[in-house]
This record gives C-alpha cells, structure tokens and sequence, in this order.
C-alpha cells in the first residue's frame, strides 16, 4: 500500500512538472515558442520613442520577440559617449546578437567588433567592414522620390520643403530623392532644403517649419527622428488654423501616430522588417557578417498602405509608373541632391 501512495505521488509530481514547463513556455512567445537566443538593440540619441526610426527597430524585435521567443532588451543612448558602453552591456552580458540602430554608431560598432571578435552584432545605416558585422543599409532616395511624386503633383503654392537631421549621407538620400520626384513631374516647382543638425531637438524641427510654411510652402518632408516630430506639431497647429499644409511621414506610417489631418502620405523604410530578418538569422543559425541593401524591389522602402485616404487614384497611378521604372532600371535615383 505504501509502494502504491509513493507512485502515486512520484507521478503526480512529474505531471506537475509537465503542466508548470508548458506554462512557462506559453510566456515566452506569443505563440508559444521558447528560445534562448538573447538580442539587444543599442539606440542613437534619437530614443526608441522617436516615432521613427528608433521605433520602428524597436517594433522588429519586439515582433521576433512573439513569434520565437526570443529575450529582447534595449539600451537608450542620450549622448554619443553612451554608445560602446552600451553596446559593451550586451556583448559583455552573453547576448547573442547586438544592433547598433543609426550611422552615428558606425564607429562605436566597429570599435566593439574588433576588440569582441566571437560577438555577433548589426547595424542600421552604415557599413562596417568586420566580418561579425552585419551591415543593413536602404535606398532611402527610391522610397523618397516616390513621396516627392505625391508632393510635386499635390502643391498648390509649388514650393515644398525638406528638413534633415544632420547633414548624414544617409540623409541626404532622403533629400535628393524628394526633390527627383517633385521635379520629375512639376519641374517648376522649388524644393527647400535644411538640416537641422539634430535627430532629438522637437523645438528645431518646428522653428523650421514654422519657417518654410512662413516662406510658403504647403508640404514638408522631414527626415529627422525625433526632431521631425516637431515638424508636425507645427504642420498641426496651422492646420487647426485653418491653414492648407501637410506633412509626410518618414520610416513608418507615420499617420498612425499624428492622424491623418495631417499626414499626406509616408515613405516607408522596413527597419523593423530589417531587424527582424537578421535577427532570425542568429534563431537559425545562418548569421554571417557581411551588407546587405534594401530598395524598392526588395520592398524595402515604399509608401504607406494608407495614402489612398488623402492622395488622389490618379497620383498614386503615377507613383506605381515610376515605382516601375525604377525598378526596372529605367530611372536611377540620384543620391545627392542637385543645389
């Protein structure tokens, strides 16, 4: 009897352990799946909530994160100082991946990478050359000259402005492909363009603004992080008042966070869908250093879905003509603008 009372505890105990280990499992991913693979993302000064770029990175782990269980973590970076020591948080902490999310942490990465050379790590917008490097780089200008066809076939007052964030080359695609799209299809049009010299400063971006809608332009396009947000702020407010202006979104779908009042059209550059796929790689086992560049065949940049809610049939026809063309290869995007 005694026998029958112990096997009968030894087994519910082992169902127990059964039934705690599925539960821990289901709280892992979101559809169940566990993993043991740990990515960190290391931000540039815009932060994860620039409602941008940052953001939009961010949103690729957190992705990778239910569908494979994977332990994602960021590091918020407010100065440059602050990169290699998080960066160094991560690798020195046994994660299996490490992104380094913006240009501006091109030498910091490259830095960690060589001192770490059985470290795996990733970077959004520049290449370095270190074979535990994965380099992930877009044609911002293809995806740009398709939100300068919207806004070139939009104007009412035929001026348009674009404003940066640091005069980066990566930014500069952005401008030179906005102003080949509004100049492809209105010639006389003027496209204004500034940086600001800052990707965490609101207060910038809306002074400028303030400045180009002043000069009379009607559409602004910032590329800028954190600093475009007070772009919109000011497209916003003049709006309220009555004032015909608009603002296209950069890197996500931008409408979904400022409205659609406001929001003409965004170009769309897959960070998150970037983030995601490399960070697959290191789930898989088939990470390998190297660069890889995202364009409009890979559908790597774009527009968004939701710009038929404020831009005509006919327009967005136009833009799907030259979406062809530059895929094809009939039209080659500049990627520094013209003065």
């Amino acid at each position: 009897m005694k026998k029958s009372i112990k096997l009968t505890m030894v087994m519910l105990l082992a169902v127990t352990l059964v039934l705690s280990a599925c539960g821990k499992k289901n709280e892992t991913g979101g559809n169940g799946a566990t993993s043991n693979i740990k990515v960190g993302m290391v931000t540039d000064v815009g932060g994860v909530n620039d409602k941008s770029f940052n953001q939009s990175a961010w949103e690729g782990l957190q992705s990778i994160k239910e569908s494979d269980g994977v332990k994602v973590e960021y590091l918020q970076s407010t100065k440059a100082d602050d990169y290699v020591t998080n960066l160094n948080k991560f690798v020195k902490g046994g994660y299996d991946l490490t992104w380094g999310i913006g240009m501006s942490l091109e030498k910091d990465i490259k830095t960690v990478a060589d001192q770490n050379k059985d470290a795996k790590l990733a970077i959004i917008d520049a290449v370095v050359d270190a074979p535990n490097v994965k380099s992930v780089t877009f044609s911002e200008n293809e995806g740009s000259f398709l939100v300068g066809v919207v806004a070139g076939l939009t104007t009412k007052t035929n001026k348009v402005g674009f404003i940066g964030g640091m005069q980066l080359p990566v930014i500069e695609k952005f401008a030179a492909g906005f102003q080949a799209g509004v100049k492809a299809v209105n010639p006389d049009a003027q496209v204004m363009i500034n940086y600001t010299g800052a990707f965490d400063k609101p207060d910038l971006g809306k002074t400028q603004a303030a400045t180009y809608y002043n000069d009379g332009a009607d559409i602004l396009f910032p590329a800028a992080g954190a600093t475009g947000t007070g772009v919109f702020n000011e497209g916003i407010a003049r709006k309220k008042a009555g004032a015909d202006v608009w603002v296209i979104g950069v890197d996500k779908d931008q409408s979904l966070e400022f409205g659609d009042e406001i929001t003409l059209t965004s170009m769309i550059k897959r960070v998150d869908e970037a983030v995601k796929r490399v960070s697959k790689q290191v789930v898989d086992g088939t990470f390998t250093g190297g660069t890889e560049t995202l364009g409009l065949k890979d559908n790597g940049v774009g527009i968004a879905d939701t710009s038929s809610k404020n831009v005509s049939a006919e327009i967005l026809a136009k833009v799907e003509d030259y979406k062809a063309k530059i895929i094809s290869g009939e039209i080659v995007v500049p990627e520094a603008p013209t003065k």
